[in-house]
């Protein structure tokens, strides 16, 4: 069992967690969406075969939506789900072809041997992250404890 020390900065990381790696996910996601509202639909890809519309608001949920809630920490391990399944598409169906790490990339772009210097290793930096909120949860510094807290409450009053 946790000390209540311990499970104070366990949540703190766990905060930290989640407003970094939402944070930079949420940037991915906020030019996804302008494309969206402005209903550039062509100039996005269609990786596994859904069609360019369904392709990026799926992208903007999981990137912006999906982010934003992983931040604030409501639904925390559902709303990690959805961009852990993203960047698993990122990195084995969009990325397939890519070497596995940036400098692998880069030293093929370099040489002349790879027209862009895209790889796995983005999409994978954060699957990780994402994964681990699938497990951990959001911890003591989020709206799923208030809102749990507040609902056990009612119950023993009931």
């Amino acid at each position: 069992m946790e000390s209540p020390r311990q499970e104070f900065a366990g949540s703190i990381g766990l905060l930290i967690l989640r407003v970094g790696i939402g944070g930079y996910m949420l940037t991915h996601g906020w030019g996804k969406l302008q494309m969206l509202l402005a209903g550039d639909f062509d100039k996005f890809g269609d990786p596994i075969g859904l069609g360019s519309v369904l392709s990026l608001t799926l992208i903007v949920t999981a990137e912006f939506c999906g982010a934003l809630l992983v931040m604030i920490g409501l639904a925390t391990r559902f709303a990690a789900a959805v961009p852990a399944v993203a960047m698993g598409v990122a990195a084995l169906v969009v990325h397939a072809g890519d070497p596995w790490t940036m400098e692998t990339a880069a030293r093929l772009f370099m040489s002349g041997e790879a027209k862009s210097w895209a790889s796995k290793e983005p999409a994978l930096l954060y699957l990780i992250p994402f994964l681990t909120l699938i497990f951990t949860g959001a911890g003591r510094f989020s709206l799923d404890r208030l809102i749990c807290s507040r609902w056990r409450r009612g119950a023993e009053k009931r």
